[in-house]
């Protein structure tokens, strides 16, 4: 590795962020973390009401875990399913207080842009020679870090897709800002008032869809005027159902068998396959039209809207360094074809490692959520593994960070149309 008395920097104080500095501990290779929030787990401190699917072994990195045992940590028990607030609270506070991590993470550092030192992106002599600089922003001030490598831990949770067809905001969409939830609110709790006894409409079809409609349906049973609509662009309800019980993470099967009772009990009115065009706040509520197989279709007096129509990278930060990403998923190019749902839906991908997320620039890797792109299944635990590979490969030890140590549970759901063999 170039420039190696510089450390590695790692981009984002999430969970695979914290994970790749335990593993650069491990390998006695300096770093410095920075986290744009005032927390490690920042973002996920925005849903830590929501119980995850995946139980604590899969939340868990096999480093971390080492580092924080030789502390006297108390793991928590592998089968049991976390909030989003225990993750934080008993995983990854722990971890970044220990005395070999704590004093390299800087909070509320958002970086603004990566690339090499002195040099734009369409110069490549003597490029792989030249260290990485960060462009940081603090406290209102400006600053340069220089690093020998690059891992973009960053996600996607903060960069919502917006709720119009085509991928584009709805007319009317960025002025009813106000009016939309782009996330998961804790509609039984902190923001209850908002929605009980409200005509709510959720739009998305993923997990945090079915999680915000399931936690609705318990608003609406205390408070029965509370009105649901679900829209999503989906043809066949059943793709949303997923495995159920042949899923290997019962959590997850059984969220897929809750809302398929919840869409058969006709307290909820689906609208699908829904493409939305037009937002208007009328008197009597929000107007929502758009269309169903080409005919037009509208939703009247609607009082809040929530949207989890999944997310998307934030890429502007890496606009001066050279990454091959797929054209249609903006994910890591290779990782495309493993992960593409228009090819299969399995939501259990192989499992890979440095090779897979190499760039054209040396020593750059985006690991996470973020390396899957727009592709909306994605577990912590192939997280781990990326970065487990990536820092072994820094280190030198080619042949760990071509192993493959990672086994994950299947979904249940595997189809191929267009292929001759099955996905998972």
């Amino acid at each position: 590795m170039q420039n190696k008395n510089l450390p590695v920097a790692i981009i984002g104080g999430g969970p695979i962020g914290l994970a790749a500095a335990a593993h650069l501990v491990e390998n006695d290779i300096p770093f410095q973390l920075f986290e744009s929030g005032n927390s490690v787990g920042h973002n996920i401190l925005s849903w830590k009401h929501i119980t995850v699917f995946s139980p604590w072994q899969y939340n868990m990195d096999k480093a971390a875990i080492r580092l924080l045992s030789r502390a006297g940590w108390d793991k928590p028990q592998d089968d049991l399913l976390p909030t989003g607030e225990a993750i934080v609270e008993k995983y990854l506070r722990p971890l970044a207080n220990l005395p070999t991590i704590q004093p390299f993470i800087h909070y509320g550092s958002k970086v603004l842009s990566v690339g090499r030192k002195g040099m734009d992106k369409m110069k490549t002599k003597g490029r792989d020679s030249l260290p990485f600089l960060l462009h940081l922003q603090k406290n209102g001030n400006t600053t340069y870090f220089e690093a020998s490598a690059v891992i973009d831990a960053t996600g996607t949770w903060n960069q919502p897709n917006p709720i119009g067809a085509g991928g584009r905001f709805a007319e009317g969409e960025l002025e009813l800002n106000s009016k939309i939830f782009y996330g998961i609110p804790d509609v039984k709790n902190k923001h209850l008032d908002r929605y009980k006894n409200k005509n709510v409409l959720v739009v998305g079809s993923g997990h945090s869809a079915v999680n915000t409609l399931l936690d609705l349906a318990a608003v609406q049973l205390e408070y029965p005027d509370t009105q649901l609509q679900w829209v999503l662009r989906k043809n066949d309800l059943s793709e949303v159902y997923g495995g159920q019980e042949k899923d290997a993470l019962a959590a997850r099967g059984l969220l897929g068998s809750k809302i398929e009772l919840l869409v058969n009990s006709g307290k909820l009115d689906v609208h699908t396959p829904f493409q939305v065009m037009k937002l208007t706040e009328r008197e009597e509520g929000i107007e929502i039209e758009g269309q169903i197989h080409n005919q037009r279709h509208v939703i009247s007096g609607v009082d809040a809207i929530v949207s989890n129509t999944g997310s998307r990278p934030n890429l502007d930060m890496i606009r001066e360094v050279r990454v091959d990403l797929d054209a249609s998923l903006e994910s890591v190019f290779d990782l495309a074809e493993l992960i593409d749902p228009n090819l299969h839906s399995c939501g259990t991908v192989r499992p890979h490692g440095e090779k897979e997320l190499r760039h054209p620039e040396s020593n750059f890797y985006i690991v996470g959520s973020k390396s899957y792109g727009r592709a909306p299944t994605f577990l912590m635990a192939t997280g781990y593994e990326q970065v487990r590979s990536v820092v072994a490969h820094l280190a030198g030890d080619h042949e760990a960070a071509g192993r493959v140590e990672l086994d994950l549970p299947e979904t249940g759901v595997c189809t191929a149309p267009k292929l001759e063999t099955a996905c998972c």
